[in-house]
């Protein structure tokens, strides 16, 4: 038994036991409420490594008792998934309930192998659980999301990383055979990002190395202890976010050395490319922005590219894009302007549209006065009058604040042309 990883030896076996998902799982959430009427749809688990989906998964099929079949998109086919359906259809004759499919990381499932599934779904042979760390949006046939309900699960709090430490220690066997004083957390806290099984296993490699029965856990000594067993990159784990986090800070902060390095250390790691190109597509909006439009553009070109061509030639692709991007100028203001008004929304609740600005399709909204007094800008010589197109009493808001860079400091010239002191 103690030959199992801790991780594994502690999976959660029941709801009660599974720690974290609470709006999900917990008391009232939405999920346990459908399971334990009895109910079970088709899904897809979205969320980081080590959060419990493929435990949930698990717990579910139990709870149900339901035959459970389990594929990994890395090394299952479109072959092994007729197979499961095969062997799905056969039971329908013992009037047992519809076996679950448990895939794991589903958005590596090729087009064609997403379409295997389509039929067994919508026919209620099989009932579909997807895990992906992925945005399912982008990674997931737009005909097999329609059937499947998509559920976002969070990375682990400190809260609930502490009940799984605590819960480690006093119930698993070799772990108690030892004397385990932790006398700090932060380290194993921090190593794990969040996710449940790094931290188990982050601790159970702490008390392996320790050379005696009584284990001293301190930040140090896991600190020590990671340094000593040198990571290779993770995609999985909490080697992924740091990268990708040293990756898009060197781009925001216009280093291409940097951002080329930590490219490369994801392309070594064997990072999906698709991942990181959608990174830049993000990055290219949110910190490059209107100081150089073309980043967009460059960004998406990209996106696509990598999509068609695959590796080793797409590090070339993903290359250029990151240069660029990482020697363009730099503005957020998009970014801050959206999050402002978004800000001033939630505050001001649906205020009304201006008379008119609004529509008037039928007459008696004419009569109404809609779209009364409307000035077109096109019919004004520079194609400019100014007119309210704010809501009474946000008149005067102020939402973008063009950066300071060559391309936005001509856009707030020509704001000021036309606007005059509202941009002053």
């Amino acid at each position: 038994m103690s030959n199992q990883p801790l991780a594994e030896r502690l999976r959660p076996r029941t709801l009660d036991d599974y720690v974290g998902q609470d709006e999900l799982v917990g008391a009232g959430g939405v999920l346990r409420r459908m399971f334990e009427a009895g109910n079970l749809t088709s899904m897809i688990l979205w969320g980081p490594p080590g959060v419990g989906k493929t435990t949930l998964a698990r717990i579910v099929a139990g709870m149900l008792d339901r035959p459970f079949f389990t594929l990994s998109a890395i090394s299952s086919g479109v072959k092994d998934v007729r197979e499961v359906i095969e062997k799905a259809q056969k039971q329908q004759y013992f009037d047992r309930p519809n076996p679950v499919l448990f895939i794991d990381e589903i958005h590596r499932f090729s087009k064609s192998q997403q379409d295997s599934l389509l039929a067994a779904v919508e026919q209620g042979i099989i009932t579909l659980i997807g895990a992906t760390t992925e945005n399912p949006s982008f990674e997931v046939i737009s005909p097999l999301l329609s059937r499947c309900q998509v559920y976002i699960l969070k990375s682990l709090d400190k809260e609930a990383l502490t009940k799984i430490l605590t819960h480690a220690l006093e119930k698993d066997p070799a772990l108690k055979a030892r004397t385990i004083d932790v006398a700090e957390t932060d380290a194993l806290f921090r190593y794990s990002g969040g996710d449940a099984r790094k931290l188990l296993n982050i601790l159970e490699l702490t008390v392996n190395a320790a050379v005696s029965d009584t284990v001293h856990i301190t930040n140090k000594s896991v600190t020590d202890v990671l340094q000593n067993n040198p990571a290779i990159y993770d995609k999985k784990g909490e080697m992924h976010y740091d990268i990708i986090s040293a990756f898009i800070k060197s781009i925001r902060g216009s280093d291409p050395d940097a951002a080329v390095y930590w490219l490369a250390r994801m392309l070594e790691g064997g990072e999906d490319v698709k991942f990181i190109a959608r990174r830049l597509l993000i990055l290219a909006s949110e910190d490059v922005g209107l100081a150089n439009p073309n980043a967009l553009l460059l960004a998406q070109s990209t996106f696509e590219a990598v999509h068609k061509i695959g590796m080793p030639e797409s590090r070339i692709i993903l290359s250029e894009c990151v240069i660029y991007l990482a020697t363009s100028p730099k503005s957020n203001s998009g970014y801050m302007a959206i999050d402002a008004a978004m800000a001033t929304v939630q505050q001001t609740g649906d205020l009304p549209v201006p008379l008119h600005l609004r529509n008037a399709p039928t007459k008696l909204m004419k009569q109404l006065g809609y779209s009364d007094n409307y000035k077109y800008a096109h019919s004004f010589e520079g194609n400019f009058v100014e007119q309210q197109f704010l809501p009474d009493g946000l008149q005067k808001a102020r939402f973008y604040q063009p950066g300071n860079n060559p391309t936005e400091s001509k856009i707030l010239e020509r704001l000021r042309t036309w606007w005059g002191k509202r941009f002053s």
